[in-house]
C-alpha cells in the first residue's frame, strides 16, 4: 500500500459527513446561515462548498415549486368562485 497525500481543500467527505451536514443545513435559521457561509466560500474544502451549493439550489427549487403551487391553487380557487357566483 502506498499513502496518498491529498491537500486539505480536496479531502473527501464521508457518507456520515454528508448526512451530518444535511442535518445541520436543515435547522431552520441557523442552518440556513451556515449553508450560506459554506456556499459563499466560508470553507476551504471544495467538496463541502459544492455540496452546500447543491443543497442551496435544491432548496431554491423546492421554494419555487411551493410558490407556484400556491399561485395555481389561489388562481383555481378564484376561477371556481367566478364560475359558481353566476
Amino acid at each position: 500500500m502506498y499513502q496518498v497525500n491529498i491537500p486539505q481543500e480536496y479531502k473527501p467527505i464521508s457518507a456520515w459527513g454528508y448526512f451530518g451536514y444535511e442535518l445541520l443545513f436543515s435547522i431552520p435559521i441557523v442552518g440556513f446561515i451556515i449553508l450560506m457561509v459554506f456556499a459563499l466560500g466560508g470553507t476551504s474544502n471544495v467538496n463541502l462548498k459544492n455540496f452546500s451549493r447543491s443543497y442551496f439550489c435544491a432548496l431554491l427549487i423546492g421554494c419555487v415549486i411551493i410558490v407556484l403551487g400556491l399561485v395555481i391553487a389561489i388562481a383555481l380557487g378564484g376561477l371556481s368562485y367566478l364560475i359558481t357566483s353566476n
